[in-house]
């Protein structure tokens, strides 16, 4: 029965995948115009683009994306988002799920795709992580992001999560900014693109529910950045505890070996 889905499957990934670029292209033009009116104004506008082209897609490629709100959200409140990253799917649904402005920190590699990475750089604060040079300035650009009053999202992972855990482990950039910028941590859950699209192959795209899941917000005023590894910590904890109430599909319980003697 698996093999003979595998047309079907092959099929269907065509078609979202015709979809993608045929929605790209129209809103392309429309991001080139927007280009010319600076990061600020500019860059807005052609997230809101973004947010068409995310719902247009998802309709078409029969996508039901929900979001949750465990507390009320306030979309004229400034945070750094942050998210678990465990698929290809999670930035399409940044947008469905951010209604906001907002800057995502993105890998620079993207950018150099034709089309899409035009788009992609005028919507992202790029990072090139194997330079030091490039991560500084990345944090500066982010920091410039908050002081004009938009918030940003990082995948504090950093890359996919590829273990059964709830999380791997995070690195301090998120929480690092959020201290110095005094700019409240905003968690968020992907529940389900791990199962509409597994990190293992862009391939394995298919239809169903996605959902976003917003947790309650971590202040940070009065932290200073002797405070970074506790705010990671108490961040990372309740995200965990939050994805193993949730049942995410990826986390695996250990069995546990009987005692000895039993």
């Amino acid at each position: 029965m698996k093999y003979l889905l595998l047309p079907i499957k092959g099929l269907y990934f065509l078609y979202a995948a015709i979809c993608f670029v045929v929605l790209m292209l129209l809103v392309f033009p429309i991001v080139i115009v927007a280009s010319f009116f600076g990061k600020i104004s500019g860059g807005n506008f052609i997230y809101r683009c973004c947010q068409f082209w995310a719902d247009a897609w998802f309709l078409l490629t029969g996508i039901i994306h929900r979001n949750i709100f465990q507390f009320p959200h306030d979309k004229k409140q400034q945070y750094i988002f942050v998210a678990n990253h465990i698929s290809y799917l999670d930035i399409p649904v940044i947008v469905k799920t951010i209604r906001q402005p907002i800057r995502i920190l993105g890998k620079a590699e993207m950018s150099k795709v034709p089309v899409f990475g035009f788009i992609y750089r005028n919507a992202a604060v790029t990072v090139d992580r194997s330079s030091a040079e490039g991560r500084a300035k990345s944090v500066r650009v982010l920091k410039s992001v908050i002081r004009k009053g938009i918030s940003i999202f990082i995948f504090p992972e950093g890359t996919f999560n590829e273990s059964h855990e709830p999380l791997r482990g995070f690195y301090d950039g998120a929480f690092r900014i959020a201290i110095e910028t005094q700019t409240p941590i905003k968690p968020v859950l992907f529940l389900d693109t791990y199962a509409r699209q597994h990190y293992k192959s862009i391939f394995s795209l298919n239809p169903g529910k996605s959902r976003s899941v917003f947790l309650e917000p971590v202040p940070v005023e009065g932290l200073t950045t002797k405070d970074v590894q506790a705010l990671k910590e108490k961040v990372y904890n309740l995200m965990a505890d939050a994805l193993r109430k949730y049942n995410a599909a990826w986390i695996h319980e250990v069995p546990q070996l009987p005692a000895s003697g039993e």
